[in-house]
Order: C-alpha cells, then sequence, then structure tokens
C-alpha cells in the first residue's frame, strides 16, 4: 500500500484549493439557507439537512479527496478497468427490489442502510478515468483507430442502456459531452465526431417517443408560459426567482421561492435560490468561481506531465464545467430543465464525494506539472 502513496514532486495548486474551498463554504450557507425552514418542519431542527451534507457528502468527500492526491496515479491507471467495471456492476445492481432505492419513478440509488448511493454520478469519474487510460495507450498505434472507435461506441451504447433504464438522461448528457470531448483530445479524426452527432441526432426522437415528459419540456423551453401550473411551473418559479433578486439579491436566508413554491430547491434549482438571495452581482460571483475552476483545471492540463495525466486533468475540468453549465442554462432558461445539481453547491452525498475526488486528483496532477 505504501507504493501506491505519491511522493511530494512539488507544491499543489494553492489557487485551485481556494476557488473550490470557497465554492464549499457558499454551498454550505445556500443549504442551510434553503432548508432551515424545511428541516425544522420535518424533523424538528433546521440542522438536519445541513448535518447530512456535512457527515455524509463533505467530510467523506475531502477525506477521499486527500487519498486522492496523494496517491500514485500509476495505482489509478492500474486500477481503472477495475474501477469502471465495479461502477457497471453498480449500475445494474440499482434494478433489483432488494438493493434498489427508488424515488421520484427513477431507480437510481442503492439502499446502505442509514444513507444511499447514486452510482451513475461515480460513473462520471470512473468512466473518464477508464478513458484516460485507455485512449492514452490506443494512440501509440494508429493502426488501432477504426477499432478504437468501434469499442468507443460499444461503451458509450453499454452505458446508455443502463442510463436510459434508471431513467437518468442527465448524467447520460454530461457523461457523453465529457467523453465525446476527451476522445477527441487524444486526437481521434473529425469524421468520428460526424458520425457520433448523426447518430445521437437519430437517437434523439426515440427518446422523445419512449418519455413524452422530455418534449414537454422542450416545449415549456420554446415558451415558458405554457402550462405555468403544470409541466411548466418549475421553470416559470425559477425565473420568478431570478428577478426577485435584482441587481443586489433579498439577503442571505430571505428567499421566498424556498417556502414551497420551487420544487427541488435543495439540487436541481439551487442555483434560482442563489440567485434571488444574492442577486445579479452574487450570481455574476459564483459563476466567475467556476470559471476560475475551469483556467485552472485546464491549466492544470496544459502542464501536466504525460498524455494520460492531461487527459484525466481535461476530463475532470470539463466534467464539472459541463455540469454547471447545464444547471444554470436550465434554471435560467437557456436549455431545456434537466434536473442536474450544481458541482459544490446543491445537495447530495455521492456527487459531492465524487466531485471532491475529481479535484484531489486535479490536484494530484498538478504538482508533477
Amino acid at each position: 500500500m505504501l507504493k501506491s502513496i505519491a511522493k511530494n514532486d512539488s507544491k499543489a495548486d494553492y489557487f485551485l484549493i481556494m476557488v473550490v474551498a470557497i465554492l464549499l463554504i457558499l454551498g454550505i450557507l445556500m443549504i442551510f439557507s434553503v432548508s432551515a425552514f424545511s428541516s425544522q418542519v420535518k424533523f424538528g431542527s433546521p440542522y438536519y439537512f445541513l448535518n447530512h451534507h456535512l457527515l455524509l457528502g463533505l467530510m467523506p468527500g475531502l477525506i477521499l479527496a486527500f487519498i486522492a492526491f496523494k496517491i500514485r496515479l500509476e495505482f489509478l491507471k492500474k486500477w481503472a478497468p477495475i474501477l469502471l467495471l465495479m461502477n457497471i456492476i453498480l449500475m445494474a445492481l440499482v434494478f433489483l427490489p432488494e438493493i434498489g432505492f427508488k424515488a421520484g419513478g427513477s431507480a437510481r440509488w442503492l439502499n446502505l442502510g442509514l444513507t444511499t448511493m447514486q452510482p451513475s454520478e461515480f460513473l462520471k469519474l470512473t468512466f473518464i478515468l477508464y478513458l484516460a487510460v485507455w485512449l492514452t495507450n490506443r494512440s501509440e498505434n494508429l493502426k488501432l483507430t477504426n477499432q478504437t472507435f468501434l469499442a468507443f461506441l460499444i461503451l458509450i451504447f453499454l452505458i446508455t442502456l443502463l442510463l436510459i433504464s434508471q431513467p437518468d438522461v442527465s448524467s447520460l448528457g454530461i457523461i457523453i459531452f465529457t467523453g465525446l470531448i476527451i476522445y477527441f483530445l487524444s486526437g481521434a479524426p473529425l469524421w468520428h465526431l460526424i458520425l457520433i452527432i448523426l447518430a445521437g441526432a437519430i437517437s434523439f426522437f426515440p427518446l422523445l417517443k419512449i418519455a413524452p415528459y422530455r418534449m414537454a419540456r422542450i416545449l415549456v423551453f420554446l415558451k415558458p408560459e405554457t402550462d405555468p401550473l403544470g409541466i411548466g411551473y418549475q421553470l416559470n418559479q425559477a425565473l420568478i426567482a431570478l428577478g426577485s433578486g435584482g441587481i443586489f439579491g433579498l439577503g442571505l436566508g430571505m428567499s421566498q421561492q424556498k417556502f414551497g413554491f420551487l420544487p427541488q430547491t435543495l439540487n436541481d434549482s439551487i442555483f434560482a435560490i442563489f440567485a434571488e438571495e444574492t442577486g445579479f452581482v452574487g450570481s455574476f460571483i459564483l459563476i466567475l468561481f467556476f470559471l476560475l475552476f475551469f483556467w485552472r483545471g485546464f491549466t492544470i492540463a496544459k502542464n501536466a506531465p504525460d498524455k494520460f495525466s492531461q487527459l484525466l486533468a481535461l476530463g475532470i475540468t470539463f466534467w464539472i464545467t459541463i455540469q454547471t453549465f447545464f444547471h444554470i442554462s436550465s434554471i435560467t432558461g437557456l436549455l431545456p430543465l434537466a434536473g442536474i445539481s450544481l458541482p459544490f453547491i446543491s445537495y447530495g452525498g455521492s456527487a459531492m464525494v465524487t466531485q471532491l475526488i475529481g479535484v484531489g486528483i486535479l490536484l494530484n496532477i498538478s504538482r508533477r506539472a
């Protein structure tokens, strides 16, 4: 085990640590602000959701992030296929009656007794890790390009089947977008991209036919005033929250939409509450910190010592940035509602743990630059 711990080659990226720390603090403040009233009503304590966020998300996430920071990247490279295989097995276990846990019509969680686990969140990281290892090895032999493309499509198809069956289309979108970026940054030809875009466009319509609510979300995106008390309710209430915040916001803890008006305030809609309480200025600062995260992650990738580290850093950076973009864009009406959490801010143990492990790996790569 001692051989798997990396030596201190140089200092980690302290700027990235500062950016993530500020985002985590903002997340803690928002979780308490959003949940204090509902926690008091349901559980008799305003700190119920905050305690869960800290004890089951932030604390284990920081511990695992530290391990990811100290461990040798060669160790991760060796175990990447096993980690992805284990993750896919966990994805399949969510469909078992005694083990899987359903909520809101979706089977996305494993019942662990005291808490639950969402394997699709961990898949975002294990998939990136596996692609970085696999594409690094494949790119050394250009004769394997076409075979690699076919294998990449098969892997995407397998993951698509698992996530569509849950269903978890939002995680699927993030995984596919991130995977495509890693694949083409590894040096794949342009015609591969064209074929995948065509395949995605063709498969888009069956997805709408399988679940009509997805088409309804697109119609609401095009005309937000459609069915304001039905399918368009969440988007319209989110836009009300954004408008109520004005320039400087109503003040921390002063949101009105969190009192049962806006659904999913702890997860999918948390940016709307943040904007209502901190206004345009606060929202701009939050987005700025995510842009700083992207800049530092991209810089770490640019200075990475080898192709594996570079692809891994790019994958983690784009994953968190894409998820942030999707969350904010769907809440502000720039994209259809997708049910995506905001990294480092939203409530959710599996997501927080996975994102912090990703940050730990980024810091690990940064000290080897």
